[in-house]
């Protein structure tokens, strides 16, 4: 018998993943690359399709059943990987540091290019091991071009998504890449874009469904469009009918151990960042969201009880300017909103329904001079007398422009542990902390 020589869990997440991909074969079989489909061969690819998903969606509700995290151990882990930058900026290895964890971790190394797969163990929050394609090899993009979505061209952004192995996905050069479906991604991939500049634009978005373990960094995203009745690969053994996407930035749906940080998010048909189905360990971290409505949504209905183990970190992140609602709008789950600097709302900033814990801190809400949107918070078609219970809480906030949040539920700290993720720092930092949001200007050879 062979033994495994990876991680326990490294292992486990491999285990489910080949089981994912041995279903997908038996029942959908290897796709014809005829595309003069018949109606009655676009029915039976539309069932197939149906099915390889369902039994994906299988699998991955065990994935994210495990991948609920005990606070505690978030907080601790987090606790030590600070601990240890500040010991390496103490020996002079770093010149800059900002009090950022993440960037603190590998931003201030002039040789950061030359070890990109060291932004994997910088994570923090509920997201923090996500570790993308860390453990494979690097898969250059040489191609921005996005023809054939069922035959994607090697060298091309989606041919390397879609593959089975450990990926960390680099970029050969500036580009603007226009994707005519949605970008479906497989499991242990890095999209990092740092040294180049990268638009994902004008067309389809980006789709995290059933799969584990996914970090995106550094890219441009904006003006995403509705796309699909459309045929789309999603792994080297299957292709399938995909019915109508949103318009998201970025889609996780069902999926763990998922990483958005350092991107410029902006002006899409949907959301910016929605994560729904399930989904759990996410952290959304030192992004720049602008001129958007809905900004991000967390959770899938007040009906879908299934989002009750969500856990996502909001951290560092710069919601700007013409952003309308939903930073988040949260269902059901856990969520930790730390540090972040809120610089413009229309209607509000954070947003919820069905009952989720929401804790706020150290975060920079400046209010709009509108007399009437000054609140942070709204609990969404829901009566006082229902939501007065809900556990949402302000702890070091800066509330500036007559900004108010108005809290509700136990505000005992014990009530808060599954929805603790990291110490925030005080909320006198956000700005220095913030600095950096969105892509990084990163040339090859400088530091960023």
């Amino acid at each position: 018998m062979a033994v495994c020589k990876e991680s326990v869990i490294r292992c486990s997440f491999l285990l489910l993943i080949s089981l994912i991909l041995a279903v997908f074969v038996t029942v959908s079989g290897e796709k014809s690359d005829n595309l003069n489909l018949s109606a009655v061969e676009t029915e039976q690819f539309q069932r197939l399709n149906t099915s390889s998903f369902a039994a994906r969606e299988k699998e991955s509700e065990i994935l994210n059943e495990n991948a609920v995290q005990d606070p505690e151990e978030v907080v601790s882990m987090v606790e030590m990987s600070v601990k240890n930058s500040t010991e390496r900026r103490k020996l002079g290895y770093f010149s800059c540091g900002t009090g950022n964890p993440i960037d603190d971790c590998w931003r201030c190394d002039p040789n950061w290019q030359k070890n990109r797969k060291r932004l994997a163990d910088c994570g923090i929050g509920f997201g923090r091991n996500a570790i993308g394609g860390r453990d494979g090899r690097f898969y250059v993009v040489t191609d921005s071009g996005d023809d054939n979505p069922v035959n994607p061209r090697p060298g091309t952004l989606r041919h390397a998504v879609i593959q089975d192995e450990p990926l960390w996905i680099v970029f050969k050069r500036d580009m603007v890449i226009q994707l005519k479906q949605e970008l479906i991604m497989n499991s242990f991939k890095t999209i990092d874009a740092r040294g180049v500049n990268v638009h994902i634009a004008n067309g389809a978005c980006i789709t995290i469904q059933f799969i584990t373990n996914v970090i995106i960094h550094g890219l441009h995203i904006h003006d995403c469009k509705p796309t699909g009745n459309a045929l789309v690969r999603s792994s080297p053994s299957h292709y399938g009918w995909r019915t109508m996407a949103d318009g998201d930035a970025i889609s996780i749906f069902g999926s763990s151990h998922i990483w958005v940080d350092h991107n410029s998010l902006s002006n899409c048909a949907d959301g910016l960042v929605d994560a729904v189905m399930g989904s759990t360990a996410i952290t959304i971290s030192n992004n720049y969201f602008t001129h958007h409505n809905e900004v991000m949504l967390l959770g899938h209905s007040d009906s879908y009880t299934r989002d009750k183990q969500m856990q996502v970190t909001i951290a560092y992140n710069h919601f700007g300017e013409g952003l309308i609602q939903r930073m988040p709008r949260c269902r059901h789950g856990y969520f930790h909103v730390v540090n972040n600097d809120y610089t413009h709302w229309e209607m509000y900033a954070i947003g919820g329904s069905g009952n989720p814990t929401i804790n706020s801190q150290g975060n920079r809400y400046l209010a709009p001079n509108n007399p009437f949107a000054k609140e942070v918070t709204k609990r969404v078609d829901t009566a006082s007398s229902q939501w007065h219970g809900w556990n949402w809480r302000s702890e070091g906030d800066l509330l500036l422009n007559g900004a108010y949040f108005t809290p509700s539920g136990a505000g005992a700290s014990a009530s808060y542990a599954r929805a603790s993720s990291l110490g925030a720092k005080s909320s006198s930092m956000v700005g220095t902390i913030t600095s950096g949001a969105g892509a990084l200007v990163c040339r090859r050879g400088r530091q960023c």
